[in-house]
């Protein structure tokens, strides 16, 4: 059985114009296949929770969307032997879709995952913070603290006023260009702070400058920034980059290289490899999982799940 979560909204409505054209051929292929369409955000986490407390035996669930459908997917399933996971992308990013190579093609994407031709074990990440009282959150590509998350705390922003115009003139700006735009809007009022990483439980290290650090399951993130070149999917492991520099310039080149998809060597950026870390800097600064918003906080944790997903590529 295969259930569809679809988000029509996704790229300016592109979501919804690809799955018409998928429902078309799922409706002469013989599957069996039920479909649910997003309205609001969470729509696509609650969906996944109702799947997954109701249903006995195998079945596929598959997100048409965007990096954020992914996301809220992995936050409402309960992983089981029996769930395989599959991934159209219709989003504007599509970090999650690129590090996996996943076809360009959304009629490719369908046709490998009705026949299952290839599956693999995902790992997935967790970010834990007290937000008032203990929260958990799911990643499937990355989670940060700093300046990244304030870029994608400012484009959340600007969707919500965008769906709150709905009807109105609309920007039709690249998202990697708007991006880019808001990257340099934050640069100028980013301020460094000091703080430390326990790596594992055994090894800190403490830091005087903290611009952002990022922990990624897969090496894109804020739609096709590579800040971690190392990062692999499958190996259990979060490779998390530090970005920290006294000179708030120092953090052009890096920002420049990780656009065009360089593995830059630069002052100021140190990579580190664990299955988890737990963060404290000195006074709060915005996080983000997959780009969703988690607040503002001091003190978090990540952590490395394993292979959990088993998913069709």
């Amino acid at each position: 059985m295969y259930y569809f979560i679809v988000n029509p909204s996704a790229n300016r409505g592109h979501g919804g114009k690809v799955w018409k054209r998928l429902e078309h051929r799922l409706q002469h292929s013989g599957v069996e296949y039920e479909v649910m369409m997003t309205q609001a955000p969470g729509d696509a986490m609650i969906f996944a929770g109702r799947l997954a407390e109701g249903n006995i035996g195998p079945f596929t669930v598959v997100a048409v969307g965007g990096d954020g459908t992914v996301n809220e997917i992995l936050n409402g399933l309960s992983f089981k032997e029996q769930i395989t996971f599959g991934h159209v992308p219709t989003g504007v990013g599509n970090d999650f879709a690129k590090s996996l190579k996943l076809p360009r093609s959304p009629e490719r994407c369908l046709k490998r995952i009705l026949s299952s031709c290839r599956q693999i074990g995902l790992d997935y990440g967790v970010l834990s913070y007290e937000n008032g009282s203990p929260a958990h959150r799911r990643f499937a590509v990355s989670s940060g603290l700093g300046f990244d998350a304030a870029v994608c705390h400012d484009l959340l922003n600007i969707r919500s006023k965008g769906r709150e115009n709905h009807g109105r003139r609309r920007s039709y700006l690249p998202r990697s260009f708007v991006y880019v735009l808001l990257g340099l809007r934050q640069l100028l009022r980013a301020a460094p702070v000091r703080g430390y990483l326990l790596l594992d439980g055994t090894r800190k290290v403490e830091f005087n400058h903290i611009y952002f650090i990022s922990a990624h399951i897969h090496p894109y993130e804020g739609g096709g920034f590579r800040f971690a070149p190392k990062a692999d999917g499958s190996d259990g492991l979060l490779e998390v980059c530090v970005v920290h520099n006294s000179s708030k310039m120092g953090l052009i080149p890096v920002l420049v290289d990780a656009f065009l998809g360089k593995a830059g060597h630069h002052r100021g950026v140190r990579f580190y490899e664990c299955r988890e870390v737990r963060i404290h800097v000195d006074r709060p600064m915005p996080v983000h999982t997959d780009g969703e918003n988690c607040y503002c906080q001091t003190d978090i944790h990540f952590r490395c799940i394993e292979k959990a997903i088993r998913m069709t590529v």
